[in-house]
């Protein structure tokens, strides 16, 4: 005579118990998603993680120049009068982000806000003053001196 040890409801309960675990062993090993930064203009957005990024921890001084110019930047085209918006996830606006043309920054101080609006038409001149249909934006996330990530966009003028 044979003895069945659980019944079927205690049986679907194991199974539906080990299911769970054992999704919560998969997920355990999934890396933690490195933080976004968004363009908006129109309707139109784009988003890209960092080029460059130590899993928040600050990134070596020799590797920030090169991040600055490698690989291909997301790209995004709008007219001139157009307002762009730009957001970052709340943990790179907690540490502070600072706007770059190119390799330059824009302002002096790290913004601490998840999102700001700049006219389009900032974007389209170069230093000396010339109109451009081109400008490489990049995103630096800061942590006082120390750069953090490195985000990239190119932003090309649309054809009026």
């Amino acid at each position: 005579m044979t003895v069945a040890f659980f019944s079927g409801k205690r049986r679907r309960a194991v199974a539906a118990l080990g299911a769970v675990s054992a999704g919560l062993l998969v997920l355990s090993a999934c890396d933690k998603p490195t933080p976004l930064a968004t363009v908006t203009v129109g309707s139109d957005s784009v988003n890209t993680e960092a080029t460059c990024y130590n899993d928040g921890k600050a990134l070596k001084e020799s590797e920030v120049q090169d991040c600055l110019t490698k690989g291909t930047p997301t790209k995004i085209s709008f007219n001139m009068d157009d307002k762009v918006r730009l957001g970052v996830d709340p943990e790179i606006a907690d540490n502070g982000w600072t706007l770059l043309f190119g390799t330059q920054p824009v302002e002096q101080e790290p913004y601490k806000k998840t999102y700001r609006t700049i006219p389009g038409n900032a974007f389209f001149s170069s230093q000396t003053g010339e109109p451009t249909d081109k400008a490489d934006v990049n995103i630096l996330e800061t942590s006082g001196k120390k750069v953090i990530g490195i985000y990239r966009f190119q932003f090309e003028k649309k054809d009026a």
